[in-house]
């Protein structure tokens, strides 16, 4: 039996003088109160209550142990207080992971913001795009891009991630553009090597069909942003997020291939151990990224697009 809880009954019982009225105060039955004070006097091996039909009295024992309850029970309250406060109000170390590129073009300035907004708050944040044990490596919070593998982790939505292929104008007018995945096979495709599906580029046609076709290149690499580059320089085709090369489709810098296939829409979500209680760090840090990023995302922007002129399925590429 719960001694807290019988220690409190028992209290009750002093405070109320009686059984029958404890019992209604604490919705139990008189059968249920007497359980626990017997349960208390049994683990005492002392009387507590002097019990006759008309008085409840303390005995000089239960006198002694009613006093020290009284307290017991108050600074568990004030335990409990304490712990609803630090739910309640965000504060201490949060452990965060992310992917390196959207880490430091999305979430550096997210957390800068976010720390501002709550003075208690610390965060130590690693970047890497390799896929961390949460558990074994003590993350508070992780933030997942793309198909999420079944595990024990809660998942928060925080955006879409829209992909486009692209490349740089210079490619485009040197080897010519794609215009169906089937063309892929004749150009230099920058590859990531994290993708869900290595060596296989996955489209939506224009009539809502799937399609698949295994991708060649001479670069693959871990990391976004490197692909990002060696597509500036002409390298080769890139599949990337828009929170990666949105910029660059609005300056031109790269343009959008392929109209009338979509790679498939991915998320970005952020993960966390489970529990029964999330703590208050844990949820306000994500509250604050879902409603930072949200439904549209600010890096997706509509990218331009190639001119139909250069679509005459390619050249062999580079």
């Amino acid at each position: 039996m719960d001694r807290f809880q019988s220690m409190a009954v028992f209290t009750r019982v002093v405070a109320s003088g009686s059984l029958s009225k404890a019992g209604r105060e604490l919705g139990m039955s008189p059968a249920g109160v007497s359980h626990h004070l017997r349960a208390l006097e049994d683990w005492l091996g002392a009387r507590l209550l002097n019990r006759t039909t008309r008085r409840l009295s303390l005995t000089e024992v239960g006198t002694g142990f009613h006093a020290r309850c009284v307290r017991i029970l108050e600074e568990v309250e004030e335990a409990r207080s304490a712990v609803d406060a630090l739910q309640a109000t965000p504060r201490g170390l949060l452990r965060v992971n992310a992917p390196i590129t959207f880490g430091m073009r999305h979430l550096s300035p997210a957390i800068a913001d976010y720390l501002a907004a709550h003075p208690e708050m610390a965060i130590d944040i690693a970047l890497s795009d390799r896929r961390v044990d949460l558990l074994e490596e003590g993350i508070d919070v992780a933030i997942r891009i793309g198909v999420l593998a079944d595990s024990s982790l809660v998942a928060r939505r925080l955006a879409p991630s829209r992909s486009v292929l692209c490349a740089a104008p210079a490619y485009v007018e040197r080897f010519g553009s794609p215009s169906s995945p089937a063309d892929l096979v004749h150009h230099q495709c920058l590859e990531y090597t994290y993708r869900s599906t290595p060596g296989e580029w996955r489209f939506v046609g224009p009539e809502g069909k799937e399609e698949s076709v295994s991708i060649r290149g001479r670069l693959t690499a871990t990391n976004g942003e490197l692909l990002r580059i060696a597509a500036l320089r002409g390298l080769g085709l890139t599949l990337a997020p828009t929170f990666i090369v949105g910029e660059d489709l609005a300056a031109g810098r790269l343009v959008c291939l392929m109209p009338g296939y979509e790679p498939a829409e991915v998320a970005i979500h952020a993960v966390y151990p489970q529990g029964r209680h999330l703590s208050a760090k844990v949820r306000s840090f994500v509250d604050f990224l879902a409603a930072r990023f949200g439904k549209e995302p600010e890096w997706d922007r509509p990218p331009r697009r190639t001119s139909s002129s250069r679509s005459g399925g390619g050249r062999r590429g580079a």
